[in-house]
């Protein structure tokens, strides 16, 4: 990102990051009113015993705090902002920067929505990425997977790409992408992670509340907890809050009280799916897993439908949109798909 000129509080920001720049973008410069970052929730946890500030450092004491499991939040506001913001939760093993470019330099969501005059809210949770300082410790593996995520992710059976997958196939961009996995650095509960996303909604105000995959179910609860959540926009959402008593067999997500399960009646949701996900059983796992969930998300739609509620889910092929892996937001359609979102948030009047 290079800044090229300061007048008053305004800067003039023109996006140069990455291998390539979007066509659409060529030389379309961004302005921001204020940019900036900062922690939202989190808990403070004390050593017994008394600190004594004459020890060196390097001495372990008690008498100390931890400051831990918050959110860490970058924000930015363009010079023109519409009332209504954009909050970004990141899915597993991810971190805020899934939305901020793609694995071959070009622009995310992140970018795209804030041209549009949204302003924009990156949130890595608790445990991960620059919210790494957590209070319960946990083991970080460091065995090989890529090949285990290439497939989760449904960018092709690994070491072959799908036929047609939006993915770009040079190792430069593979490579990044592999690079942009990033741990859990300690146990995070998910009333820690919806507590803190909660707060970066008190920081934000109305707001659309965009996720991705595992961050599908704590987004569901934040709307309940937080009526600052304007409309949802889920990126394949792995698990679903059911209401007590009518959780269908297979489904991950658990289940909650009836009068909280209704509160996502009252927002706008629009769900979406990509590609390879196949309508019967095979002998791959991901594509199986991938297929209960898709079924999981309409049975899901379905019941709040039929509570008054608002919801669509769109898997891509069925409208004509093909190849998007598990990564709808940063795949080689990416724009398409923001257009896609930009038209429903102009019906639902959120434009």
């Amino acid at each position: 990102m290079k800044t090229v000129f300061l007048m008053t509080n305004v800067l003039l920001l023109v996006l140069a990051y990455g291998q390539k720049k979007d066509d659409k973008f060529e030389e379309k410069p961004i302005l921001i009113k204020e940019q900036g970052a900062f922690s939202a929730g989190g808990k403070i946890s004390k050593s017994e015993g008394v600190f004594d500030p004459n020890k060196p450092w390097f001495e372990p004491q008690g008498g100390q705090t931890r400051h831990c499991d918050h959110a860490d939040v970058w924000y930015q506001i363009p010079v023109h902002y519409k009332h209504t913001s954009m909050v970004f939760l990141h899915g597993y093993g991810q971190s805020r920067r899934s939305w901020q470019t793609t694995a071959d330099g070009r622009e995310g969501f992140s970018n795209i929505f804030l041209r549009e005059g949204y302003s924009i809210y990156l949130v890595d949770q608790p445990g991960r990425g620059e919210a790494g300082q957590t209070c319960k410790p946990l083991a970080i593996s460091t065995a090989p997977d890529d090949q285990t995520w290439f497939t989760q992710f449904r960018i092709g059976k690994y070491p072959n790409y799908y036929e047609g997958v939006q993915f770009p196939k040079d190792s430069i961009s593979i490579d990044q992408f592999f690079r942009m996995m990033t741990p859990n650095t300690g146990s995070i509960d998910e009333e820690t992670l919806v507590n803190s996303l909660s707060e970066v909604l008190n920081k934000s105000g109305d707001a659309i509340l965009f996720t991705h995959s595992a961050g599908g179910l704590p987004g569901w609860k934040t709307a309940i907890q937080n009526e600052k959540v304007n409309a949802i926009i889920a990126i394949e959402p792995g698990a679903f809050s059911f209401p007590e008593g009518k959780v269908p067999v297979g489904n991950r997500g658990g289940s909650i009280p009836m009068d909280q399960f209704m509160k996502l009646t009252r927002i706008p949701i629009l769900i979406y799916y990509g590609d390879f996900i196949p309508k019967e059983k095979t002998t791959t796992y991901s594509q199986n897993f991938w297929r209960e969930v898709l079924i999981s998300a309409k049975e899901w739609a379905k019941l709040v439908n039929e509570n008054g509620g608002d919801v669509t889910v769109i898997h891509l092929p069925d409208i004509g949109i093909n190849g998007n892996t598990h990564f709808i937001m940063s795949d080689l359609n990416n724009i398409e798909i923001s257009d896609h979102i930009q038209k429903w948030l102009k019906e639902k009047k959120l434009n």
